[in-house]
């Protein structure tokens, strides 16, 4: 584990923690006084409309989450991540990068750049946002990327029902120089903290170790033991200011989790509430979207955090896991996730922080470490298990969620009744 930084003579904190992968945080955003004369140069060329999730996806590249990614990946790229979870650099040298983030395209669209170079990107709703420079375009075959990616094929993974499956059979590669900061207008993007101003958030709070915490479900008070713990625990290290990302992911998730508007309305809520400390958090919204392909996935969790400052990441049971579509069991094995981060090529750097599981501890009547000694006095409380107490309005067990927390929950399940109530047809009358 690394130490508190010391500086020689004066008490300044270092200003980066932990360097970006490969040296320097990419930043393909242009220049403002380059932006008229690039969007005009866009519009001559090709294009290419993207869906809703390749936005999210060049966001991601565009302010160094993917760093030293350039751009969509190009073939050899591609094949790297695919097969080795990892990039080789000029020097020798390997970063981690086990997720292909690709762009895809139809054979209309195959077609209609020809053999242009380069090619303008198109929003859904027009806007033309990028151009990819220098393009390769090399076979989609879908098949190989989902066994690779998740270790299965089997019906029912929605990633790859909902993007993969549909997409074109080519993807097209090549470097990004996006036209402007991509921004979504929800409400929600004052929390969409680039790697670049997370870092000059952490020195800002003079922080000497910033910890990560991934989620995509609303926070109990389970996770905020394993994050309190966490900082008590730097502190006991010798570490003066540790400062919690409360990282939650903003990207697609699959349809039955919380929307992201209502899990940032949660979060505030559990800030409010003191459950954890507004001092020594900051909450930023991670544009990455989900996979949910376990032990592959929570190596890219982990990296995108290293390039956005954090140098611990917190670990638990099943990261980035789901049930089997098909089978009534877990799609990975839950301690997979934690040991293959402790191993895998190009995360050396970062420091991971296993945790043992929380439970509800049910005499103490609050959310604690699980003892497997008294192991009929836990009730683990499941994200489909909270999802049911909220959707009928029943009280889950004091101690489980603060309740500023708890009545966000409620009062999105009660909007979605409402909402399907309205959907139902009318009865005919005879």
């Amino acid at each position: 584990m690394q130490g508190p930084v010391q500086s020689s003579s004066t008490s300044v904190i270092r200003s980066s923690l932990i360097e970006p992968d490969g040296g320097v945080l990419i930043d393909l955003v242009v220049p403002e006084s380059e932006r008229e004369a690039k969007s005009v140069e866009a519009e001559s060329l090709p294009k290419v409309w993207l869906t809703k999730i390749d936005v999210e996806w060049l966001h991601v590249i565009s302010e160094g989450w993917a760093s030293p990614l350039k751009g969509f990946m190009r073939e050899d790229e591609y094949l790297q991540s695919l097969h080795f979870n990892s990039l080789r650099l000029k020097d020798g040298s390997f970063v981690n990068m086990s997720i292909p983030i690709v762009l895809a395209i139809d054979d209309e669209t195959k077609e209609r750049i020809g053999s242009s170079t380069d090619v303008g990107l198109v929003r859904p709703d027009g806007e033309l946002i990028a151009i990819l420079r220098s393009i390769q375009i090399y076979k989609h075959n879908k098949e190989e990327r989902i066994a690779r990616t998740w270790g299965t094929t089997a019906p029912g993974l929605p990633y790859a029902e909902e993007v993969i499956t549909p997409a074109g059979n080519w993807l097209i590669g090549g470097d990004l120089e996006v036209l402007k900061p991509i921004k979504y207008n929800d409400g929600l993007d004052h929390y969409r903290l680039s790697p670049k101003q997370l870092r000059q958030e952490f020195d800002r709070h003079k922080a000497d170790a910033v910890f990560a915490f991934q989620l995509r479900n609303p926070v109990h008070n389970g996770h905020a033991l394993l994050m309190n713990d966490t900082r008590k625990r730097l502190l006991e290290m010798g570490f003066k200011n540790p400062i919690l990302l409360l990282h939650p992911l903003g990207g697609f998730t699959k349809a039955d989790d919380v929307p992201l508007d209502v899990r940032m309305e949660q979060h505030s809520k559990v800030l409010e509430d003191g459950v954890l400390d507004p001092e020594t958090t900051i909450v930023a919204i991670f544009p990455s979207p989900m996979h949910y392909a376990g032990p592959t996935e929570v190596q890219w969790h982990a990296k995108a955090r290293i390039n956005a400052g954090a140098n611990f990441y917190i670990v638990g049971r099943d990261p980035a896991g789901m049930g089997h579509p098909t089978e009534k069991r877990d799609l990975y094995d839950p301690d997979h996730g934690k040991k293959v981060l402790s191993m895998a090529p190009g995360l050396e750097k970062l420091n991971i922080l296993p945790f043992r599981v929380a439970a509800y501890d049910t005499v103490a009547k609050k959310m604690a470490f699980f003892d497997p000694s008294r192991a009929k006095e836990f009730l683990f409380i499941s994200g489909t298990k909270m999802r049911t107490y909220a959707r009928t309005g029943e009280n889950p067990p004091e101690g489980f969620m603060c309740p500023g927390g708890w009545k966000v929950l409620v009062k999105y399940y009660e909007s979605l009744q409402a909402e399907e109530l309205t959907q139902q047809p009318a009865a005919v009358s005879s």
